[in-house]
């Protein structure tokens, strides 16, 4: 059984930057230039964190809000145009009752507390997946949320919620085949293109710089067609409680190092 106690120093707060070394950061990652236009995050680890610490899993997903609220922060700040976050995956619904239950009432209350912040920040909140499937009160905190930033013309946060990048495809597929069907649509004329339009993402850029932290170097169902020429950085060493703006810094300047060629020379 998971033990409820845990000591001061396991509870202990990331350490932040400073800011003027904050500040020093992000101008020197602006004047390299190349930054990623999209950057999407696999938030891995919370449960190992908790386990480590002797903490019930359930605490590392509440630790991790903290990394939220810096990488939104700081991506903003940095002037990306797209964050997204592996909120909840259409997978995640296996875990046990309890889990899942606590997961739904901090998203819901997520959606609730941060989106005052998110709004002063020009932040505009979107979500992606089949999002139907998600408990009533979470809707409605998502529906709200979407209401009061829809107009918002700095970073777009993304929010992939109940996602699975194959119910994806089939959902895009679907589509494509009620065109036909219709007869809206040659079934000759799709490509590449009428298929990105039928994407949960349509309309927005690929991602540039995928990060997952913890250790794990896979995709996990997440943006699999988007994400053929995706940078990768995988950054073993931190659980996503633990992961804070300089880790973010940190990967984008790896990803401004690498040289894309998209498959030519």
């Amino acid at each position: 059984m998971d033990s409820l106690e845990a000591s001061p120093q396991e509870y202990a707060p990331v350490a932040a930057l400073d800011p003027e070394e904050d500040r020093h950061i992000r101008q020197q990652l602006k004047e390299q230039g190349g930054l990623p236009r999209h950057i999407a995050v696999i938030m891995d680890g919370d449960r190992r964190w908790a386990v480590e610490r002797n903490l019930p899993k359930t605490e590392g997903h509440r630790y991790g809000r903290e990394s939220v609220r810096d990488i939104v922060r700081a991506c903003g700040q940095l002037g990306i145009d797209v964050l997204t976050l592996y909120t909840f995956s259409t997978e995640n619904w296996s875990r046990s009752k309890d889990e899942v239950r606590t997961l739904m009432q901090w998203l819901r209350e997520s959606l609730r507390d941060e989106v005052s912040e998110l709004h002063q920040n020009n932040v505009r909140l979107n979500a992606i997946g089949r999002t139907d499937g998600l408990p009533a009160p979470v809707r409605m905190a998502l529906k709200n949320a979407l209401a009061k930033t829809k107009d918002n013309t700095g970073l777009l946060l993304n929010l992939a919620l109940n996602y699975g990048g194959r119910s994806e495809l089939v959902d895009a597929f679907r589509h494509l085949a009620t065109q036909v069907r219709e007869g809206h649509l040659d079934p000759d004329e799709i490509d590449e293109a009428q298929i990105n339009q039928a994407l949960y993402t349509s309309g927005m850029p690929d991602p540039d710089l995928l990060i997952r932290t913890s250790g794990e170097m896979r995709l996990s169902n997440f943006l699999p067609w988007q994400m053929v020429y995706t940078e990768i950085c995988f950054v073993s060493e931190v659980h996503w409680p633990d992961f804070r703006r300089q880790h973010l810094y940190e990967a984008v300047a790896a990803y401004q190092r690498r040289q894309r060629r998209f498959g030519g020379a």
